[in-house]
C-alpha cells in the first residue's frame, strides 16, 4: 500500500476528475463532485494538505482503492 501523506485538496480533485468525477460547484472551501451512475457526492476540502483519514474516506466513497488513487496521482 502506498503513502497518502501531503496531498492537497486541489491534487485530490484532479485525481478524482481523471477517474470520471466532475465538479458541480463549491460550498465554502469544499468542492462538490459527482459521477454519473454513483449516488454519492464527494465533498473535497480545498486545503493545502488533507488529513490521511479524510482522504481515505473520500477514496472509499468514490469506489476506488488506495492503489488505484495513487496510480492516477
Amino acid at each position: 500500500m502506498g503513502r497518502l501523506a501531503n496531498i492537497s485538496g486541489k491534487e485530490a480533485a484532479r485525481v478524482f476528475e481523471k477517474a470520471g468525477w466532475r465538479a458541480i460547484g463549491q460550498v465554502g472551501s469544499h468542492l462538490v463532485m459527482v459521477k454519473t451512475g454513483v449516488r454519492v457526492n464527494l465533498s473535497v476540502p480545498q486545503h493545502r494538505e488533507l488529513s490521511v483519514g479524510t482522504l481515505r474516506k473520500l477514496i472509499r466513497l468514490s469506489g476506488m482503492t488506495v492503489e488505484e488513487f495513487l496510480k492516477l496521482l
